[in-house]
């Protein structure tokens, strides 16, 4: 495996694990590159060599199993663990980009995800038969759509033209603009420009494509993707229409859950989707969208001695229906019908651009009713019985026992099965699904955070010269009565047992990373507010008068751990607060015996 990154090409061996900060220092012209990408990786497979690459689980991940078949071009995408000891370091862009992002689009410290060009010819040239190499793009950003649009335009150029090829595209990322939540950008690559609009945590739902940049005369013309991220959730959720809400539900409550596809592409495209499912809820359980016999956690996972983890694991190769067959949740689905890879359509489309008018370009716009007959939904598989999980020739389904708290939504059921009938495009049919499932999360979660709001002490009772009052705990009890006069039922025309599906909930990761970062935001804010009042108090020099001065030095030091953790963006606080709050600090200091002014500012 070659991985070429910002730095030149070098010889990888291992997996990926973060550079020194000598190394970082020494790479500071490739600074852009980084906000974007790790490396870009070139793996090759070498019949006499491939037994030296075992070490490397990207080497694996990167290539389809040899049940898939995959012939031609793929299109898939993995997410691995960093190595032990050898994480990024966290850096101040990165905690600038992720309190401006939404936290299911947040750089991740510890997990990379691979984008994967796969490509698989014959080849009389080659002992095996075959040509077969994967160009793959390795990024802490989610941002599966672009890196798939670039993917598309890199690889059949890089195939052709190896290393020129690479090492002109990490020039011209380079040259990017760093990823700023909220706004939109424009990315030249190859003799094309990407317009993508960075998703921020203020932004609204949109259903319709981004309006392009005016302010610049481009050309050529600019491709604009309609998400960085967001995939069709039709297609991916073709065969599971019916069972979209049992799925949220598995979803939401953080279950095991293995995804059993025919290609590393159905695979790595349904897993993302059913973690899209819980947006804007940050999904807080491991995931692998891809995921093989030889990644190095393949016993951590397939072990019968404890309880199967909190993942959602996609896998092609049918050996882990044995392996996996005390998993609670088993899902496989077959080859979607569909002529012809969905996910290469933006190869096809790009380069015939030229300089006319803008180009919105959304994943599956050009198979939209290729998979099924007008008037009927896609072959759905059927729930089963978890006992009834056969080896290796089990059927398509969905094998669990759990049953769903919410009843099924026939009525979205209908609309979906209308728009096929009208032949609505699949943009439209996916627009459709992905308002369902939002409003069904924000309906679920709504009660949590006005239940959560109410714990906060009142702004009142926050005064300048006294430690702030705590947040209240939170009571499940407590909650779940509140729910008869405020519950989910007042957005959501959905029945069922909801009180038992918020006592799932409680139990769930998922429950305890939303309290976590809602009890933290809360503390931040108090903080914020706090800091406020003492920079709005006008008798300072009267609240010094009868102080001693450990008292005074102790309000120093607490001034200034606000001011850092405000200049960090770590509270939400004004630029006039923080000034006032510097000019109370040397007010302050200013009061004190000249000694104890060297020990708080030394020269």
């Amino acid at each position: 495996m070659d991985a070429l990154s910002g730095a030149g090409p070098r010889r990888a061996r291992c997996s990926l694990g973060a550079a020194s900060p000598g190394a970082r220092a020494a790479a500071a012209p490739w600074a852009r590159f980084s906000a974007w990408l790790e490396c870009v990786c070139v793996v090759t497979f070498d019949l006499e060599l491939g037994q030296a690459l075992e070490k490397s689980s990207i080497c694996y991940l990167s290539f389809p199993d040899s049940h898939s078949g995959c012939l031609g071009d793929t299109q898939f995408s993995f997410r691995i663990r960093q190595c032990s000891g050898q994480r990024s370091p966290w850096h101040a862009e990165d905690r600038h980009y992720n309190s401006g992002a939404p936290v299911s689009l947040q750089r991740e410290p510890a997990h990379y995800f691979g984008y994967v060009y796969f490509r698989q010819v014959k080849d009389s040239s080659v002992k095996r038969g075959y040509f077969q190499k994967s160009l793959v793009l390795v990024s802490r950003l989610p941002f599966v759509r672009l890196f798939q649009a670039l993917l598309s335009l890199i690889a059949p150029e890089y195939f052709s033209k190896p290393a020129p090829c690479l090492e002109a595209v990490c020039s011209e990322i380079d040259e990017w603009p760093a990823p700023v939540p909220g706004q939109t950008l424009n990315l030249p690559v190859m003799g094309v420009v990407l317009q993508v609009h960075i998703p921020s945590r203020v932004d609204k739902p949109e259903y319709s494509p981004p309006k392009p940049c005016s302010h610049e005369n481009l050309l050529p013309a600019p491709v604009i993707l309609t998400s960085v991220h967001e995939l069709d959730l039709f297609r991916c959720f073709q065969p599971v229409l019916t069972h979209v809400q049992t799925l949220w539900e598995l979803m939401l409550l953080g279950e095991p859950l293995v995804v059993l596809a025919p290609s590393p592409a159905v695979s790595s495209e349904l897993v993302l989707a059913l973690i899209s499912c819980l947006q804007p809820l940050k999904f807080c359980c491991d995931y692998r969208p891809y995921f093989t016999i030889h990644d190095s956690e393949f016993k951590e996972f397939t072990t019968r001695t404890q309880a199967p983890p909190n993942v959602v694991l996609g896998v092609t190769n049918p050996f882990f229906i044995k392996t996996l067959q005390h998993w609670p949740h088993i899902l496989r689905v077959g080859e979607p019908k569909m002529a012809g890879e969905v996910g290469l359509s933006f190869a096809q489309g790009a380069w015939g651009l030229g300089l006319g008018a803008p180009r919105v370009l959304s994943c599956g716009t050009e198979v939209q009713h290729r998979v099924c007959s007008v008037g009927d939904l896609p072959k759905q598989v059927k729930l089963k019985k978890p006992s009834r999980l056969k080896t290796l020739d089990t059927k398509p389904g969905l094998y669990t026992a759990y049953s769903a708290h919410l009843h099924r939504d026939k009525a979205l059921l209908k609309r979906l099965l209308k728009g096929l009938q009208k032949k609505k495009p699949w943009d439209t049919q996916t627009a459709l699904l992905r308002r369902h499932l939002l409003e069904l999360t924000q309906s679920f979660i709504i009660p949590l955070e006005h239940y959560m709001a109410s714990l906060m002490p009142l702004q009142k009772n926050i005064t300048a010269w006294k430690t702030p009052p705590q947040i209240r705990p939170f009571r499940q009890d407590d909650f779940l009565r509140s729910l008869e006069h405020a519950g989910p039922q007042l957005t959501c025309i959905l029945k069922g047992d909801w009180l038992g599906l918020y006592r799932r909930f409680f139990k769930s990761p998922h429950f305890d990373g939303w309290y976590r970062q809602r009890h933290k935001e809360m503390a931040q804010k108090l903080e914020a507010l706090h800091l406020e009042a003492i920079c709005e108090a006008q008798n300072i020099e009267t609240w010094m008068k009868d102080k001693s001065e450990v008292e005074v030095v102790d309000l120093v030091l607490k001034l200034r751990e606000k001011l850092v953790q405000a200049q960090g963006h770590q509270l939400p606080v004004k630029e006039a607060t923080l000034q006032r709050a510097q000019l109370y600090i040397e007010t302050v200091i200013g009061s004190l015996p000249k000694d104890l002014q060297a020990v708080l500012c030394p020269p």
